[in-house]
């Protein structure tokens, strides 16, 4: 009976995995096509603008609708940079996606918010980069015509904000996880899904919304003068950066401060001997002899059970059904070696304060850094067209923020022993990630 059991547990094991491979296997190849496509058309898009600078005809058109007049394709200073930045973003948030889907110990529910965050940064690298990087090489400005700046305006806007969004999405569920001692069994795929759900509704109603009239008049005169940007109407302006930007922002370091509270409360609650209010689990309290490796001394806690994906350390449980009292601790561990290990756990606490510090300012960092200066000048322009600054600064400014998308598969595993072993395997060709 037993044998069986054994046999059907490793058939539906290998079956599961069979699955999960045939999945990233087709992922692959939609993501290995889809770059393929678009490497296609902004080589063929290129060789149509070399052909039509070389021969320099007036009016000339391109795909129906482009003029060009006396055009020049040459280097800009932006080009070089705006090229080298899609390789990386496509090939970090490519591992990050097929990490997921290939090691057992990273397809947690939490996850999705990271797999569904590299596919829109994914999106930016293979859907918006590419063009923008014609934009940049073309000294003639936009030369593609109103239809195709409206699909490129359109994606940017719907990508660049599913972005940002998936990090105040990230930011609720970290909140969550740490605030409500309840969420971890809460946190199921439905209540993931709807998160998910809503970033990509919300994005796609900020980026449709030029689409469905909410343009300014001097639109197509722009598009004539070789310029490709998302409607200038002041109030629409207002609405998609307050909303794709400052919202977000004020959201996240709002969170994130109260997670920083959070930890480092509980921070200093972990060492030496704290009884934290016991939850009952099938009419049975577990008492919990915790062995940090940094500390030399026992704690006691009576703890919850809760599932969760982290490293846990090595621990002694001795259960009682409410007759009896719980062990107390062993004499060995005295007041006096107890106070002679203060020193140590006040440098302990005070190390993983700042290691949480320092995790939460690189990610908040990274993002105001990367956007801030972009949504300024976007506001500006859209306020006082006179004070804008020139269009050298404005596109350095965009790609800046484009580059977040090549950030984020770093900053959001690079703290994570997880990935970083599962990228290992991957790059050593050997299978993990049995647990």
């Amino acid at each position: 009976m037993e044998s069986n059991l054994s046999t059907d547990g490793n058939a539906s094991t290998t079956s599961t995995e069979n699955a999960a491979s045939n999945l990233a296997a087709i992922f692959t190849a939609v993501v290995l096509g889809l770059m393929i496509l678009t490497t296609v058309i902004v080589r063929n898009i290129i060789q149509h603008m070399i052909v039509e600078s070389n021969t320099k005809v007036p009016n000339s058109t391109f795909m129906g609708y482009v003029t060009f007049t006396e055009t020049e394709l040459g280097p800009q200073p932006t080009g070089g940079g705006a090229a080298a930045n899609i390789l990386p973003s496509v090939s970090g948030n490519v591992f990050v996606i097929a990490a997921i889907f290939l090691e057992k110990n990273l397809q947690s529910v939490a996850n999705y918010l990271i797999v569904s965050l590299a596919v829109a940064d994914l999106m930016v690298a293979c859907l918006v980069m590419p063009l923008g990087a014609v934009y940049e090489i073309n000294s003639a400005g936009w030369s593609l015509g109103p239809e195709l700046c409206d699909m490129w305006t359109s994606s940017d806007v719907l990508c660049c904000t599913a972005s940002i969004l998936h990090l105040v999405a990230i930011a609720v569920d970290r909140y969550w996880a740490v605030t409500d001692l309840n969420y971890i069994q809460a946190r199921n795929p439905r209540r993931i899904g709807m998160l998910v759900v809503a970033v990509w509704v919300v994005s796609l109603g900020v980026s449709l919304a030029p689409q469905l009239g909410w343009k300014d008049p001097g639109y197509l005169d722009r598009i004539a003068d070789g310029k490709c940007v998302v409607s200038q109407d002041a109030a629409y302006q207002i609405f998609a950066t307050c909303a794709t930007f400052y919202v977000p922002l004020l959201v996240i370091l709002f969170l994130y401060w109260r997670i920083f509270q959070a930890a480092r409360r509980r921070i200093r609650k972990r060492p030496g001997a704290a009884i934290q209010p016991p939850r009952e689990r099938r009419g049975i309290l577990r008492l919990v002899s915790k062995r940090p490796r940094e500390e030399s001394t026992t704690a006691f806690t009576i703890t919850r059970s809760t599932p969760d994906n982290s490293s846990a350390s090595p621990e002694k449980t001795s259960s009682y059904n409410g007759a009896n009292p719980p062990a107390t601790p062993a004499p060995s561990h005295s007041a006096t070696s107890s106070s002679g290990s203060k020193k140590t756990r006040e440098t302990i606490e005070a190390k993983r304060e700042r290691k949480a510090a320092k995790t939460l300012a690189i990610i908040t960092g990274a993002f105001v850094a990367c956007w801030l200066p972009f949504f300024l000048v976007a506001l500006l322009q859209a306020l006082c067209e006179p004070c804008a600054p020139p269009d050298l600064v404005a596109s350095v400014f965009l790609w800046l923020g484009y580059f977040n998308s090549t950030l984020n598969p770093l900053i959001y595993t690079i703290f994570s022993p997880e990935f970083r072993q599962a990228f290992k395997r991957m790059l050593c060709g050997t299978r993990g990630g049995r647990g």
